[in-house]
């Protein structure tokens, strides 16, 4: 759980770097938590923007499909710069800069040159971005 909580607790922390474990477990957490809040909104009958759209009569296009009441966009807007900070932290592992998160808008290429980013092992040693992570005790179970 340490593992999970620990990019909220560098909330706003843009430099250094992270391990894999810290990136794919708060990546866990995302998914768990959503999940959660949707389920908690079906049972309580919050519906989702799209449905409230249908339902007053606009037309939301693409956004018509999207899935999450309330509940999932503030916790996802919450969520927004601890997900970005740790995003660019697991590059700076890779000795790589932040800006290859850019990636993520090229439609299915780009998608997947990120994620398998996320998923190689971070330069041994010290970058240019900071000490490595594993080497200086970085982590709640070290």
């Amino acid at each position: 759980m340490d593992w999970m909580l620990l990019p909220l607790r560098r909330y706003m922390t843009f430099s250094g770097r992270s391990r894999r474990r810290e990136y794919w477990m708060f990546a866990l957490f995302l998914l768990l938590c959503m999940l959660g809040l949707r389920i908690i909104e079906g049972l309580w009958g919050i519906e989702s923007a799209g449905e409230w759209a249908y339902r007053n009569g606009w037309e939301m296009g693409v956004w018509e499909k999207a899935e999450g009441g309330p509940l999932v966009g503030f916790f996802a807007l919450g969520t927004l710069l601890p997900s970005l900070a740790v995003s660019m932290r697991r590059l700076h592992d890779t000795n790589r800069s932040g800006w290859w998160m850019l990636l993520a808008f090229i439609p299915i290429i780009g998608t997947i040159w990120l994620l398998i980013l996320m998923l190689v092992h971070g330069t041994h040693g010290p970058n240019r971005y900071g000490p490595d992570p594993i080497l200086v005790g970085e982590g709640p179970f070290l």
